[in-house]
């Protein structure tokens, strides 16, 4: 379960403390899926990255399956965020030099072995519909089958928490219904715990909880 508890952030500027983030709470279970919605400046992606082991809080708490992320040693925070939580981004992010295949393997070279995640690679890029492309490199993929690698990449550690931020954000319309369609059907294979912000109304409708976020304070 996800708990979070009381989240702020704030930044320190000339004219006074700057807040980002007010005294946030919410909660997710295995196989939930929410959005929160809101506009560009809103704290949506600070929220998200905070979740995500990346900005820790000014207060308050964030807890996995009861472990505060933010108590553990800076390796042990990479290797908790690398295990628990995949990422899908509005940017695929994905290495030029690579090829899909091994783009999607990238979380899996750090920590202990992993045998199992070629297979479990393919198995997902088979699923989101690249199973053709396995061999290419970025520059050859459309903009919606680079988001579909970026999906695969996100789950091949089974992650417990994924987090999504705009992931249709620059997509077309008919794409972003492809790859909304996949993140929801591929949550639910995963039974994982999904996460998406967005300003979108097409994206948020496809969700049973909807938040929004309106100047730091989430309405839940």
């Amino acid at each position: 379960m996800l708990e979070v508890t009381k989240l702020s952030k704030s930044y320190p500027s000339p004219a006074g403390d700057l807040v980002v983030l007010k005294d946030v709470s919410l909660t997710l279970s295995p196989g939930d899926s929410a959005c929160v919605m809101g506009p560009s400046g809103s704290g949506k992606s600070t929220l998200l990255y905070m979740l995500g082991g990346l900005e820790p809080p000014t207060s308050g708490t964030v807890r996995l399956d009861a472990t505060n992320p933010y108590t553990l040693s800076p390796a042990g925070l990479a290797a908790f965020r690398n295990r628990e939580i995949g990422f899908v981004l509005q940017d695929h992010c994905l290495l030029p030099q690579c090829t899909v295949l091994e783009n999607v393997l990238v979380p899996t070279l750090v920590g202990e072995a992993d045998q199992d995640a070629p297979a479990r690679a393919r198995t997902l890029l088979e699923q989101v519909g690249l199973s053709h492309r396995l061999d290419h490199l970025p520059a050859a993929l459309s903009g919606g089958e680079k988001q579909r690698a970026a999906i695969a990449r996100a789950l091949v550690r089974e992650p417990r928490l994924v987090l999504c931020d705009e992931p249709t954000g620059n997509l077309d319309a008919d794409t972003a219904q492809v790859v909304a369609d996949l993140i929801l059907r591929l949550h639910t294979q995963q039974h994982t715990m999904l996460l998406v912000v967005t300003h979108s109304e097409t994206l948020g409708a496809r969700f049973d909880r909807r938040w929004s976020m309106d100047r730091g304070t989430l309405t839940v």
